[in-house]
């Protein structure tokens, strides 16, 4: 690729995995179920009525956060795109239907409705007089494309039929479509409505008129800049931030309750206000112009104290999504927490968000259910793989005890990327791994990356995913949890030995990544984050800030960069210390012995060791010392190396007396077989990246030191060729 993604590049790249795999595949998964509820249930009811029970979302276009591109206008055009993508398949859906349902009254009977139906259509032709099904379905196809021109299409594919007013939403379509359904039923044609018509009504339940809910995203940061400025030009408060956070709850409490706006049109705000201002305003009119379902959420990164939380409801008051005499809020607050710190707050924020009388009468509205959302990716980063795994579990089980106590229900929101570091893996496994209560019925999960593609490029695999996903969310919630006995005794030991391991793990982490001196310089030089930096791989920048401080690098690259030396740390550092050090402080066989138990009777433990033990097969340290030998400071590469290179034996010394298998994933032989096969073309590939960025950091010095010396675009194409490949070959990198 010779040029950046853009936005809208993006956006059209998720939309074509609704075409291929969803729009059909979701529809079917729902069939099948209900076919399956047949079978099991003998004289159950089976039919599951109009609830959209899994439903479909995205933050592309809506996420903020660290990403300039993406603004108001995005925002609409991701709306926009997403209304034009549903609405352009479901006229060419009743474009066939309509040729398949020729039926004639002449043959057979209608009903009331149907004939109705087909008396309002836009169709008055003397050659279909006989045909209601047809007539009636040329009239929904131009009632289709006047809705589809109102909510941005230009491109009608097929003219319509004379001129017809729009739908007023997608379940006046729906019924119609259901019309026909109950005629053909009534008349002996159930069998034609089996092929198309039966998916095409689902979909409309489904998908509506808005295709996907977009998610807005933005930092709390931003948010505090914001309403700072606001407070100031109001003459509010001079400096809002720099109030402690029971100054900043009081106020943000006192500003809610007031009927006027802290916005005047009269004053001149920065840029960056302007700029979010305009962002819930859009949001506002998205939702009279596509749907209430259109944007439901807004996602607040780094979530770190209540008043973050109150900081979106109140630009929600601006932007007129907050209803103030009626206490109820268009778009639900939704934290996400998460650094370690963060989650270790998570529960005790909560609380104290549910507890305040606006905010409860908000959640009221809400049917009683706030969503929460936990960040796999910089809880990693921050704290390692084992620490992020477990302080994630932690916070879970806090966060039900919360909301148990305040009679609201959780959902979690779990921000999972494609490498295991990032909250990878199979997500059938890591829902039945969730600690006791937390699915309940209900979950939100991301898909990102090559993850999409390796899911849902293929109609059949993607539904299969897509009945994994149910399947694990019914399980996980339908399964008996132990509250007390020896189940519950046990489980209790488990998490009090994963408390240690993971305080163990987490002081190794932090040592090799943020204490040792010169560890920066070596993670720039010995990875090809620079490089990667480069490529045309999406719309937002590698870096939230213009630094080289690990802690302002975005989780992405930091774990992409890991994958492709080959080391891929950031999912299995500290594992190995963690386990030796616990070992030698007691009964060193019988702590083994514990951890054996562990590893065959807790999904969780299970779960992660087998998610290690994935990585570990993809590592390779010959290789990852050819790009140690990038880094310029001898001493430097030695030393740190030797370090990753001695916990990397530990860990899998450790990982094969717990699992008790001397090679990796011998328990996936398939998998096992599949990862073999591909070092053949992998290795090579790494070998010839190690010489190419060699050769580059060479041009790129001798340019910087005298201002000679020309650089090869051949050479810098090769790396970003490289690249790309040895993403595919490990597949699970982003």
């Amino acid at each position: 690729r010779y040029t950046k993604l853009t936005v809208a590049d993006e956006i059209e790249n998720a939309l074509s995995y609704y075409r291929i795999t969803f729009l059909r595949e979701l529809p079917a998964l729902y069939d099948d179920i209900e076919d399956e509820i047949g079978v099991q249930y003998h004289g159950a009811p089976t039919q599951l009525g109009d609830a959209a029970y899994v439903q479909m979302g995205s933050w592309i276009g809506g996420d903020r956060d660290g990403n300039p591109n993406v603004n108001a206008g995005t925002m609409r055009h991701a709306v926009m795109r997403h209304a034009t993508t549903i609405l352009d398949w479901y006229l060419d859906e009743v474009h066939t239907l309509g040729a398949e349902l020729s039926t004639s009254t002449l043959m057979v009977d209608i009903t009331p409705d149907m004939g109705l139906l087909a008396e309002r259509s836009t169709d008055q032709s003397p050659h279909r007089e006989d045909e209601p099904y047809r007539r009636a379905l040329i009239g929904m196809y131009a009632r289709l494309a006047a809705s589809a021109r109102e909510l941005g299409a230009t491109n009608i594919l097929r003219k319509e039929v004379g001129h017809a007013e729009p739908y007023a939403d997608a379940n006046e379509f729906a019924q119609d479509l259901q019309i026909i359904a109950d005629s053909l039923t009534a008349n002996h044609g159930a069998m034609l409505i089996l092929p198309r018509l039966a998916g095409l009504i689902r979909a409309a339940r489904i998908f509506g008129f808005h295709l996907a809910s977009l998610d807005m995203r933005q930092t709390s940061d931003v948010h505090e800049r914001v309403l700072a400025e606001m407070f100031e030009k109001a003459g509010v408060e001079a400096d809002y931030a720099a109030l402690s956070e029971d100054d900043k709850v009081k106020l943000l409490l006192a500003e809610l309750a007031q009927p006027r706006l802290l916005y005047t049109p009269y004053e001149s705000y920065s840029d960056e206000t302007e700029s979010e201002l305009a962002i819930v305003r859009a949001a506002r009119e998205i939702r009279q112009r596509y749907g209430k379902r259109a944007i439901r959420n807004y996602i607040i990164s780094h979530t770190e104290a209540v008043s973050d939380l109150l900081e979106v409801l109140l630009l929600q008051k601006e932007g007129g999504l907050l209803h103030v005499a009626q206490g109820k809020s268009d778009v639900m607050v939704i934290p996400l927490f998460e650094t370690i710190p963060d989650l270790q707050r998570a529960a005790g924020i909560m609380e104290e968000w549910m507890a305040l009388p606006p905010v409860a009468r908000v959640i009221e509205h809400q049917g009683r259910l706030q969503e929460v959302m936990l960040g796999y990716s910089d809880s990693n980063k921050d704290g390692g793989f084992l620490t992020s795994n477990w302080e994630l579990y932690q916070a879970e089980l806090k966060l039900v005890e919360v909301f148990e106590r305040a009679k609201v229900k959780l959902r979690l929101f779990h921000g999972r990327g494609g490498t295991v570091g990032r909250g990878g893996g199979p997500s059938y496994q890591a829902i039945l791994a969730q600690p006791p209560g937390t699915v309940n019925g209900q979950i939100r999960l991301t898909e990102q990356g090559e993850i999409i593609a390796s899911k849902f490029s293929n109609p059949e695999i993607g539904r299969r995913n897509l009945e994994l996903l149910v399947a694990a969310t019914l399980e996980a919630s339908l399964t008996p949890h132990p509250v007390e006995g020896d189940k519950a005794e046990r489980l209790a030991r488990f998490e009090g030995v994963m408390a240690e391991l993971s305080e163990r793990a987490y002081k190794a982490y932090r040592n090799l990544v943020y204490e040792t001196p010169g560890f920066t310089d070596y993670f720039f030089a010995a990875t090809p984050i620079a490089e990667i930096a480069e490529l045309n791989l999406g719309s937002r920048p590698a870096s939230r800030k213009s630094t080289r401080r690990i802690e302002d690098l975005r989780a992405i690259p930091w774990g992409f960069s890991w994958g492709q030396c080959r080391l891929l740390l950031p999912g299995w550092y500290g594992f190995g210390s963690a386990v030796v050090g616990w070992l030698q402080d007691g009964p060193e066989q019988e702590r083994l012995a514990m951890l054996q138990e562990m590893f065959k009777e807790w999904p969780f433990f299970a779960t992660l060791l087998s998610n290690m033990d994935m990585v570990l097969a993809k590592t390779d340290l010959a290789i990852a010392s050819r790009y140690a030998e990038l880094v310029p400071d001898a001493a430097l590469r030695e030393r740190i190396f030797k370090r990753i290179a001695a916990e990397h034996g530990e860990t899998i010394r450790r990982l094969e007396a717990v699992t008790g298998a001397g090679e990796r994933l011998a328990g996936n032989p398939l998998l096992a077989r599949s990862i073999q096969n591909r070092f053949a073309y992998l290795d090579p590939l790494n070998h010839l990246q190690v010489e190419l960025i060699h050769r580059h950091r060479a041009m790129s010095r001798k340019a910087g030191e005298d201002g000679g010396g020309e650089m090869d675009p051949r050479v810098h194409r090769g790396i970003h060729l490289s690249i790309n490949g040895v993403a595919a070959g490990l597949r699970n990198t982003g």
